[in-house]
This record gives C-alpha cells, structure tokens and sequence, in this order.
C-alpha cells in the first residue's frame, strides 16, 4: 500500500501553548491578589476594578477557560494530528479558534473587571460573550471532526473519545445553562430563577469542572502518560469502563452543591447516591494512569514530565474520592460554605489541571523546537516548588474549614452561640497568610518554567510544519468477529451521539421535574416583586461580586437558625434572576438582614467596613457613594423582568422610575435624621434599599425544635 506523506500543524499548537504560559501567570497572580485581600483588603488599592468581588472571578475565569482551556487546546491540536495520522482539518479554522478563543478571554477580563457579570460562577460572562463562546466552540468542533472523519488511523483511541464527550458535553451545558433575556449591551438576567436557577447553575458548574476541567485533561493523560513513559495504557477494557461510566454518572452530581438547602430533598438525594458512585469510574482512571508506569519508576525519578504527570494524577484520585465524600450529607453540613470547599478545589485545580499542564508543555515545547529541554534541573526545582506549594496552600485552608464549621456550631451551656461570626474570621487570618504564601511558592514555580522554556525555544529551532507518512484508510470488512467497543471505534458519529444521550439523561431526569412539577417550588402569598429601587440595588450588589463572600441562604440547623433566623425555604426565591446563595461565608449570611440594622449602618458599613464591623475583611466601596443610579436602565430591567414572569402590573416600566425616587428620597430622609447627608440618587441609597429588603417577605414562623447534631 502506498504511503502518504503529510505535515502536521504545529503553529497552532505554538499558539495555544503559548496562551497557556501568559494566561496562567496572569491567573496566578490575580488569585495571588485575591487571596491577600482577603487578610489585607486595603490591597484592593479602593478601586472598584480590583476589589476581591471583582477579581475573584477574573481569576476563576482565568485559570479554567484561559490557562486550563489553552492547555487542553494545545494538547489536543498537538495529540489529535497524531493520533489520527493526518493534519487538522482546516488551517483556518484552527486559526478562527486561537484568536475568537483569545479575544474571549480579553472580553471576559475587562467586562468582569467593570463588573458586567451575569452572577453566576463560572457562567458569570454576559450574553454577548456567550454567544461569540457557543460560535467559536462550533468552529473548534467542525474542525476536530473534520479532522476524525478524514483520519488514516482506522480506530479513535481512548484520549479521542474523551475529546468528543468533551465537546458535546460542554455545548450542552453552556446553551442551557446561557438562557438569559438581555436588558442591555452588557446586562442580562437569567431566564431561570431562585430554585431551578440554583439547580441549573451547578448542573453546569459541577460539569463545568467534569468536561472542561476533568475530561479533557484525562484524554490528555491517555495521549501524553503513555509517550513520556514510553509504555502502553494499562488496560484498554478499564479505559471503556472509566469513559462511559464517567460521563453517564457525572452529569447527576450537581445537586450535591446544595445539599440542605431549599432545593427539594429528591433532586438532593439523587446528587448525593451519583456522587458516591463516582468514585468508581474516578479512581479507574487514575489507577489506570498510575498502573501504565509499571516497572518505570527509575524513569519517572529522572523525568520532569513523569514526576509532574504522577502527582497530578494523584491529586486527579485525591479530589475524585474528597468530593464524593463532601457529597455525603453528614459531611456537607460541616463542609459547606467554609474554606474547607476551597482547599478541596484547589488540590483538583493547582495538582491535577495545573501539573498536568505543565507537564504536556515541558513535553510538547522542546518536540516542537527539535532540542532537549533546557534544564532538567529548573524543571525539577518548579516540580519542588510547586508540590510544596500546594501543600502550603490546601493544609491551611483545610484547617481554616474545620475551624470555622466547629466554631460556627458551639454553643454555650445556657444554649447561646459561644462564637460571634468575627471570631471565626480573626481565628483563622494565620491561615490566610499561609495560603497566599503557598500561592506565592506555585506562582513562582511556574515562572521558573517560563524561563526554562525561553531558553528551551532559543537553543532550538522551531519546526512549524511537521513532515510524517501513513498510509491511507482502507476501509474493509473483517470476517473476524470483533470487540463491540472495536466496532464503534469506528464510528466517530455514533460515539457523538452516544455520548450526547449518555450525558443527557441524568440532566432530563434532574431538570424536567423541578420546573414542570409545581409542589417542587411552592409559592408564598406574602413573596412580593422587587421595587424599582430594589431591583437596581440588586443588580449593583451582583456587579460588586457581594455573592463571592456572603451567602443567603439559610440552612435548617440550630447553629444558623439562631444566627441568622428562620430557615430558607423554596417559595421566597420566585424573583430572584439570578439566584444569590452563594458558596462561600467569607462574610455571615445576609438571608434575614433585612430590617436587622438601621440604614445608617449599611451606609457607614460599605463606606468603612471596620467602623461598624471590628476587624471586617471588607473593602471600602467609597465609589458607591458618588455614582448615581442608573435610572435610564430601570424601565427596560421592569420590563424584562415581566417577560420572566414577574408580576409588575401593565405599563409599569413607564412609571417605575417615579416610585424609585419615592422610595430612594425615603432612605435619604432616614438617613439624615442620623446626620447622614447624601443625595438621594446615589447607588449607595439603591444598595441599602435592595440589603433592607433581603428575608422580609418571609413572617417568622413559630420555631420548631432542632436536633443538637445539626
């Protein structure tokens, strides 16, 4: 048979390699900035850009779709050539990808950084970036299929099949979960609200971290472990039980993001039995990983890549028991919205995506430039660097969890809560020091291996187009009765299709009922529509970034009940788009702060947190004091939000504006009898209006007795 000779791409995968390096110091360093705030808020230099509601998620964008999404991107281009035997499909598609992909990630950081956020986590970009996302993942999916479809390898191997569920997957979640009806250029709000909003939302956070985070980077280790090992995959059938498993369960573990909350206890429970069955498929894959290094151990002391590749996958085995674990009820009511959450995520993020990363391009780059890494030993150093510092930042943060949850549960013999909410802050600022010095340790890790990589790239000479010769596919017609798995190999299309039933049904099962059964989201009479005022109050409370360290939420605990007050419950979230409870108290619970303190304190509180609050880690929001409301907005927000739903009467959008300034001349005059001066049009007025509002719809019902272990 005759043998083709072809080239393949490597400038593309140049390009995405290189992203991967500049984003991720980027992404390092704005969490650097982040995890400072948090003991030192005066870092945020009191501009608004940079406050921690605001860099927190420009830093999660950051590390998951430009560090993380540029990995995976060069990983793949440079594997799927290869493991197919042609180059990509089209050129220019490969290119329209690169720069639509990069120009996204340059809309995400400056519209974050002015606060045009959907308030969602890791969904927070708005509508016209989620379009040009859905265009450009199109475009990344014509072009990988195009390269399957026109490959000289007869079957797709293991790292081929995670690449497709990967995309069918991710489009999926990221259309569903993008429903918004825009207000303006850069505002939207979610079509879906309070419950099912909440339930939509870690539908695809959860699988944001399966199939961006999680998928794609074991069809990397598939492809990259076994050629830096210079050894085959383990065992083929463990890789078919690991892939099906995985996406078929995956995609039902959502609901373990809310667990006690107002969330209907089946969808809950559903969460929690998938949860736990993923342990299985998860630790098949990575002793599937680990096991291919059989009897190459001496190999993996003197290689970077290999040592880098092992504790990524154990870590890739430490966060895919933990989290189940955290899934279980009694668990999670410990875990739940402490720093325990962000150490668990970080082990994932820094050890698993990060290394894994780093590994493919300390094998890619010098294969690329025909020349041997530069120095092992750098690499080596960075490998050092960076195990420790995950280390100095998971142990401290696990610490910080159980410090917290302990001490927010005590309570005294006379049945008081022994520890106000600031006493656990101050209790555990150590361990936020210590974390951002372990941050400091990964980041410089990681900058040691950029130079590395300079000098790796000067000593060699980069080959853009990469000669190589296969022969053509035939296809043919065995006689011979083949593994039903060898058959659908064939068949990239099917696999597709597959892959989309698989991982759409635990999404039907989970999503249909909470919106079509209406028991599951009773209402309650006394639940009225924002006010005009309320409603731009909310929008500047979700543009601050206030969900990102407070929660509303109230779980049915005796340790929040007395904390905070009467228990969360499902009907009081019917106008809120989005939902707002949050996954974090770095802050305490805001759900019944409405009415708890005078307005004179909230304006003195966002103005200078420490003189209301003795050792708040706050910012000074000084911008809100200045900037008038947005009022030409209101009539439009009045109206989308009768699209969604709520019931402004008719005609109301033309004169909510009056009612707004009714209401804002209100606070004014309150907060004047407290020798407070501000005009009534100021955002600070709209904020206050929306913090006074939050919980009081809800009439405290007579408290029922709660069980001491809750």
């Amino acid at each position: 048979m005759q043998v083709e000779k072809f080239y393949y791409d490597n400038k593309i995968v140049k390009a995405f390699g290189l992203a991967t390096i500049i984003f991720g110091i980027v992404g390092m360093l704005a969490g650097l900035w982040a995890a400072i705030q948090i003991y030192y808020p005066a870092s945020s230099l009191n501009f608004a850009p940079t406050t921690f509601g605001r860099l927190r998620p420009l830093h999660t964008n950051a590390i998951i779709f430009a560090f993380v999404g540029n990995a995976s991107f060069a990983g793949i281009y440079y594997s799927l050539q290869r493991l197919c035997k042609a180059r990509m499909f089209s050129d220019k598609l490969s290119w329209l990808h690169f720069w639509g992909w990069q120009a996204i990630i340059a809309a995400a950081a400056i519209t974050l950084l002015l606060g045009k956020t959907t308030g969602k986590e890791y969904a927070e970009l708005e509508w016209p970036i989620d379009i040009a996302i859905t265009l450009v993942w199109v475009i990344f999916g014509i072009n990988m299929f195009g390269t399957i479809l026109k490959r000289r390898e007869k079957h797709l191997y293991v790292a081929i099949w995670f690449y497709i569920a990967t995309w069918v997957t991710v489009a999926m979640l990221h259309i569903v979960n993008s429903i918004e009806i825009p207000v303006s250029a850069l505002k939207s709000y979610s079509w879906y609200a309070g419950v099912q909003d909440a339930l939509v939302q870690w539908w695809y956070g959860h699988n944001a971290v399966a199939f961006f985070l999680t998928t794609p980077v074991l069809g990397l280790m598939y492809y990259f472990l076994p050629k830096a090992a210079n050894r085959p995959v383990y065992s083929y059938r463990l890789s078919i039980i690991h892939f099906w498993a995985l996406i078929f369960i995956y995609i039902w573990a959502g609901p373990h993001h809310l667990l006690y909350t107002a969330l209907p206890d089946w969808a809950q429970s559903l969460g929690v039995v998938f949860s736990i069955m993923l342990i299985a498929p998860s630790w098949g894959g990575m002793l599937n990983g680990l096991f291919t290094l059989r009897g190459a151990w001496d190999k993996v002391r003197e290689d970077p890549v290999l040592k880098f590749m092992v504790v990524a996958i154990t870590c890739y085995g430490m966060s895919t028991f933990e989290g189940p674990m955290l899934s279980l009820k009694s668990v999670n009511a410990i875990s739940h919205f402490s720093d325990w959450t962000i150490a668990h995520v970080h082990i994932g993020g820094l050890g698993w995506n990060g290394f894994l990363a780093f590994a493919i391009l300390y094998y890619m780059i010098p294969k690329m430039w025909g020349t041997s890494l530069y120095s092992k030993k750098m690499a080596t150093n960075h490998f050092w660097l960076g195990t420790i510092g995950i280390i100095l930042y998971a142990v401290p943060m696990y610490w910080a969890g159980f410090e917290q949850s302990i001490m927010w549960k005590q309570f005294t013999p006379e049945g008081q809560l022994k520890f106000e909410f600031m006493q656990t802050v101050n209790n555990i600022k150590p361990m936020y020091w210590a974390r951002s010095v372990g941050g400091a340790l990964y980041l410089a890790g990681a900058i040691m291996m950029v130079i590395n990589l300079a000098k790796t790239m000067a000593k060699g000479r980069f080959i853009a187009n990469e000669a190589a010769e296969a022969a053509p596919l035939v296809k043919e017609h065995s006689a011979k009765k083949e593994y039903w798995h060898r058959i659908l190999e064939r068949k990239p299309v099917t696999m597709l299709v597959l892959s989309l039933i698989m991982v759409s049904i635990g999404g039907l099962i989970q999503l249909i009922p909470t919106f079509l059964v209406k028991s599951n989201v009773p209402t309650i009479a006394s639940v009225k529509p924002y006010s005009p005022l309320e409603l731009q109050g909310r929008d500047i409370y979700i543009r601050e970034g206030c969900y990102t360290c407070h929660s509303q939420m109230v779980r049915p605990f005796r340790d929040e009940v007395k904390r905070y007050g009467e228990y969360s419950k499902a009907g009081e979230f019917v106008y809120d788009h989005p939902f707002q409870w949050g996954s974090k108290r770095t802050g305490p619970d805001l759900a019944r702060v409405g009415g708890k303190y005078p307005d004179s304190w909230h304006y003195n509180h966002m103005y200078e947190p420490g003189s209301m609050t003795d050792g708040s880690l706050m910012p000074q929001y000084v911008w809100l004091f200045d900037k008038a409301i947005d009022t030409a907005s209101t009539p439009a927000k009045i109206r989308a939000m009768r699209t969604l739903g709520v019931p402004y009467p008719k005609g109301y959008d033309k004169i909510a504006n009056r009612d707004l300034m009714v209401q804002a001349d209100s606070i004014a005059a309150n907060l004047k009898k407290d020798k407070i001066e501000t005009p009534a049009n100021v955002e600070i007025v709209a904020l206050i209006a929306y913090l006074q509002r939050i919980g009081r719809d809800i009439k405290a019902e007579p408290k029922k007795p709660l069980a001491d272990n809750k």
